[in-house]
């Protein structure tokens, strides 16, 4: 193998290298991990009701519901503690029923919440 051969295969093999080292880094900085549950405005629902913001508890409870249809049609899960902060906007606004639909699915969805949310159906009193 003469010089120039031997030259033009270190070129081909160090662009070679570069390309395959390219490759590598695009294709593991494009996987996102997707997330296990559909958050959507969730957390900025808790900051409103825990700083008592000017949103009533009806529109507070209407955003909440919207982000659950969202949620249920992008065929994401349901966060934890969601159906039972909803459960508390429609208990703290008088609505029993939903009050308690919402803490049972909640009870349904993350069994493990069931010792605390039995103590919330008991006790919990309307304002």
């Amino acid at each position: 193998m003469n010089q120039r051969t031997r030259s033009r295969l270190s070129v081909s093999l160090k662009t070679l290298a570069l390309l395959a080292t390219f490759l590598a880094l695009t294709g593991c900085a494009n996987k996102a991990t997707p997330t296990l549950y559909g958050w959507n405005s969730y957390e900025k629902n808790l900051d409103t009701y825990f700083r008592n913001d000017s949103e009533s508890l009806d529109t507070q409870a209407k955003f909440m519901e919207d982000d659950l249809q969202k949620m249920r049609a992008a065929d994401k899960a349901i966060p934890p503690g969601y159906q039972a902060h909803m459960g508390l906007l429609y208990g703290k606004q008088g609505d029993l029923a939903r009050f308690q639909q919402h803490l049972q699915a909640e009870k349904t969805q993350f069994p493990e919440s069931e010792t605390f949310v039995d103590f919330l159906l008991r006790k919990f009193k309307p304002n």
